[in-house]
């Protein structure tokens, strides 16, 4: 007889993933040559159809066509699903909501890995964060969660069963035990970062559902730190911190600029007409002209999303080294710094003390010492970054800690779990 497939999704804020479990043999789905995991991202250009992943990063990087110059480029819609304020956008004249965005992307998704892994099917097991970003009481997780079930089953995928991302990367660690262990998972995707505490090994793999001993979320990982990269190298160099005379008195040049800046997919919102007339209005009377000058030209060309694979490429080297040299340029402007790691880690400082809290906070809960921990598993590209593996360092000891496939081990884990189910 044959076995039955079992697929589990990754949907991530930034990277989505997903893997098939048939048998014995656990397969990734790829998304052209190199490429593991799946942008969470769309392109809309006038009434052509929106594309998802990689062909909406490939066509926003061409030239526009001169027939369709309304272009608009969306990403980190998951960290919008638990807002209740958030109903729907306009896009080309036409409304879609927050569950036909995510729609757009999973049908993309499933059609591409498909042509990898064959047929998937209707049933999955989708990864959902500890604690979805925005979501402040149980009705605002609900709806997240409803809108991905929906968003799914447009998809194809009539039963949809949820599971808490770190314990996906616990079945991902747990498939090469051989023996048991108390492990606590540490998730950083890019919106939030999840903990979970649990037993995993031989005696617990074939049990339908898993002990979980705690969990944890805060809404903060790798979209934070980059964050503080733009602000403490970017928005300098485009006029935060100067002045503009307004009659007879100057005036700092407005801070929520800047703020939507160090989200790239904000950027949108500060092409409003009333924001352009007004940056246009300062600019006339501003101390330092030439910033605010390219300020308006990243705007107007709509250019977030090559600013931050700048940062991006930032924070990698300085995970790798000491220095970075940032460089941004586009015919109209060019931004270049050279960015030290120690600077890099006094900036995110809050955002360390933060999941150092919610360590702690996750192993109050289950009761447990830092000796009664074997394992602690990092997974998610913010695991990398140095000053964020010291904080398990300190608290577990190195030896302790393991690490591996940090963007598509949640994929796996869900498949494993989907398997297991």
């Amino acid at each position: 007889m044959k076995s039955q497939r079992s697929v589990g999704i990754d949907f991530g804020t930034t990277n989505s993933a997903l893997a098939v479990a048939d048998g014995t043999n656990l397969q990734l789905a790829t998304f052209g040559p190199g490429l593991e995991t799946f942008r969470s991202v769309l392109f809309f250009e006038g009434n052509k159809r929106a594309l998802a992943g990689p062909a909406a990063i490939e066509r926003y990087l061409q030239e526009p066509d001169d027939d369709h110059p309304a272009r608009r480029l969306i990403q980190s819609i998951k960290s919008l699903l638990a807002s209740s304020v958030f109903t729907a956008t306009q896009i080309g004249g036409r409304r879609y909501s927050a569950s036909d965005l995510v729609t757009i992307i999973v049908r993309a998704l499933r059609t591409d890995a498909e042509k990898v892994c064959g047929p998937l099917g209707d049933r999955i097991v989708v990864g959902r964060p500890v604690r979805f970003v925005a979501a402040d009481t149980e009705e605002d997780e609900f709806l997240a969660l409803e809108r991905l079930r929906e968003a799914f089953g447009n998809a194809g995928f009539s039963h949809v069963t949820f599971v808490y991302e770190p314990v996906g990367a616990a079945y991902f660690y747990e498939a090469r035990l051989d023996h048991d262990e108390t492990i606590l998972i540490a998730d950083f995707g890019g919106g939030t970062s999840d903990f979970s505490l649990l037993p995993v090994g031989p005696s617990h793999r074939a049990k339908r559902k898993r002990k979980i001993l705690a969990t944890q979320g805060i809404p903060l990982a790798g979209d934070a730190f980059d964050a503080r990269i733009v602000r403490n190298v970017v928005s300098p160099l485009l006029g935060e911190g100067s002045n503009y005379r307004s009659i007879d008195k100057m005036l700092p040049v407005p801070g929520s600029l800047y703020r939507k800046l160090e989200r790239w997919h904000h950027l949108s919102f500060l092409r409003s007409p009333d924001t352009m007339r007004m940056l246009k209005s300062i600019l006339v009377q501003a101390e330092e002209r030439e910033k605010l000058e390219i300020l308006i030209e990243l705007i107007e060309n709509d250019l977030g999303y090559h600013l931050h694979r700048a940062v991006q490429k930032t924070k990698v080297e300085l995970s790798r080294g000491q220095t970075s040299h940032f460089e941004f340029r586009h015919p109209a402007l060019s931004i270049e710094q050279t960015v030290h790691r120690e600077d890099f880690e006094e900036w995110i400082a809050p955002e360390l003390d933060q999941i150092a809290e919610g360590v702690e906070a996750v192993m109050k809960a289950a009761k447990l010492t830092a000796g009664q921990i074997d394992r602690v598993f990092l997974t998610g590209g913010t695991s990398l970054v140095p000053a964020v593996q010291h904080i398990f360092q300190n608290r577990f000891g190195a030896a302790k800690l393991s690490a591996g496939d940090e963007f598509t081990s949640v994929a796996k884990g869900l498949a494993l779990c989907a398997a297991a189910r």
